[in-house]
């Protein structure tokens, strides 16, 4: 199900166990094209650093090489906006959240190059892509 976006992320809500979409998650990043080059445990990370208690919730770094040298090719400082983050978070026993950085910002916030705006057209059709197969 389609939830409502922020203006910078492509938000679904999947009614199934963390795990189980966590997986899925991981699986779909694959078959879009996009390697998982980084992921951090923000629930572990924030219990063990503060000591505190938040829903389980895993940050995906996902890259598609391709479009990261584009996007590299069009304007070098988009690096510090790469990898794509993909994160999947529990907000109950059988429900996540799956949010995804939404490639189109890039755009926005670096004036709107026509080979950037590219790039992001096909990240975002990417990501959409898995966000639409978890339904």
């Amino acid at each position: 199900m389609l939830v409502g976006m922020t203006s910078y992320t492509l938000t679904r809500e999947v009614p199934r166990p963390f795990d189980d979409v966590l997986a899925e998650v991981r699986a779909g990043l694959v078959e879009q094209g996009f390697g998982v080059i980084s992921e951090i445990d923000l629930a572990g990370t924030l219990h063990a650093k503060l000591g505190v208690e938040v829903p389980p919730q895993v940050i995906l770094g996902a890259c598609r090489p391709q479009l990261a040298h584009q996007a590299l090719q069009a304007d070098p400082s988009v690096a510090a906006m790469l990898p794509c983050n993909v994160v999947v978070r529990s907000t109950g026993p059988s429900e996540c959240v799956v949010e995804a950085f939404d490639p189109d910002t890039m755009v926005t916030m670096t004036g709107g190059a026509p080979a950037l705006a590219l790039v992001a057209t096909d990240a975002r059709a990417r990501l959409l892509g898995l966000l639409d197969a978890l339904a």
